[in-house]
């Protein structure tokens, strides 16, 4: 399983509403969240590799895609917490890394990221182009 199948919806290849695309976002929650932040992909078993050390820390773009997949298909409750629990994650200068330890309570990997800013920048585009900002104030 892995976190860039929540691209899908958005890039058009399939709609926020089709069942395959629900059954994505169900899986990819059940099998990904970390404590509130999606990882990029399952552990891997010993001796498969990818140049990462084991124990990653949650990647923001994907916990982003999560919350923008939720917007679309008309989830705005659930995307607007997983948004306004994102933007917590903020430095003291509102700066985000790439990945972030839930356990550790810090960042994790480069930082700042343009790709989690992305993120943030298209999930509160998704919020507002379905009404939830206008409706919540």
């Amino acid at each position: 399983m892995v976190a860039s199948l929540l691209r899908l919806p958005l890039l058009g290849f399939l709609g926020a509403a089709d069942p395959r695309t629900a059954g994505t976002v169900e899986a990819v929650t059940r099998e990904l969240d970390d404590s509130g932040v999606l990882l990029r992909y399952q552990a891997r078993p010993p001796g498969d590799t990818d140049g990462l050390p084991p124990g990653e820390a949650g990647y923001l773009p994907a916990s982003f895609w999560l919350a923008q997949v939720l917007a679309a298909a008309g989830h705005m409750e659930q995307a607007h917490r997983l948004y306004t629990a994102l933007l917590g994650l903020r430095n003291d200068v509102g700066l985000l890394a790439e990945g972030y330890d839930p356990l550790r309570r810090r960042f994790a990997g480069n930082h700042p990221l343009a790709g989690s800013h992305i993120g943030l920048i298209m999930t509160a585009r998704a919020l507002t182009q379905n009404g939830h900002f206008a409706r919540s104030g």
